[in-house]
């Protein structure tokens, strides 16, 4: 296992809630929110638990579900990685074949097609350029638009690829990328997984 699995693993024993999402920047844009609505999830008793990978959610869910500690369990995930996600709850319990609705029922959302790709819909491409530039980044994403790879790209995914092609950007712009929504242009998935905890 992961070091900073383990690390995370031996941390949530005081948690009474536990959100499960793919990677560390989805964390970061779970506690971003959270921050931005005055929120405490620690305070609160949830903890925020990256996997790994999607692939690790059944290994997860038996942890901290009914035949582990039975903590209160939520979930973020991308779409290519729903099936996994819905074999894993019903492998542990917690459902048989869901809906992707009856998923989101049980605290479990599914982003389209990634929390990335749903922040840049709900910002637009000018403000996620505009926070680029205030990185610094603006003349970097000019050049990576003219590579041939990306020319025949829309500027959304140009935009999405850019942000996953630098170690750390994808982390640092999705607290970035979190902190320049409106508040009532918050991604579904997002909104509801922190409302309902």
């Amino acid at each position: 296992m992961h070091p900073q699995m383990n690390q995370d693993l031996a941390t949530d024993a005081g948690a009474h809630t536990i959100v499960l999402v793919e990677g560390t920047s989805d964390r970061h844009a779970v506690e971003t929110l959270a921050r931005r609505r005055d929120r405490s999830l620690e305070a609160e008793g949830v903890r925020v638990v990256p996997m790994g990978g999607a692939t690790n959610v059944g290994h997860f869910l038996r942890r901290f579900g009914p035949g582990g500690l039975d903590v209160r369990i939520s979930g973020l995930c991308d779409a290519a990685e729903e099936g996994w996600f819905r074999r894993a709850l019903g492998d542990a319990g917690l459902g048989g074949t869901l809906s992707r609705g009856e998923m989101a029922a049980r605290g479990f959302h599914v982003c389209v097609a990634d929390l990335e790709d749903e922040l840049i819909r709900c910002l637009g491409t000018d403000r996620v350029e505009r926070v680029a530039e205030s990185q610094g980044e603006l003349a970097s994403f000019r050049l990576f638009q003219r590579q041939p790879a990306q020319r025949g790209r829309g500027l959304p995914d140009q935009l999405h690829r850019f942000i996953g092609t630098r170690s750390g950007r994808k982390h640092r712009y999705a607290g970035l990328l979190v902190d320049a929504l409106d508040p009532d242009r918050v991604p579904e998935p997002l909104d509801r997984l922190l409302g309902g905890l």
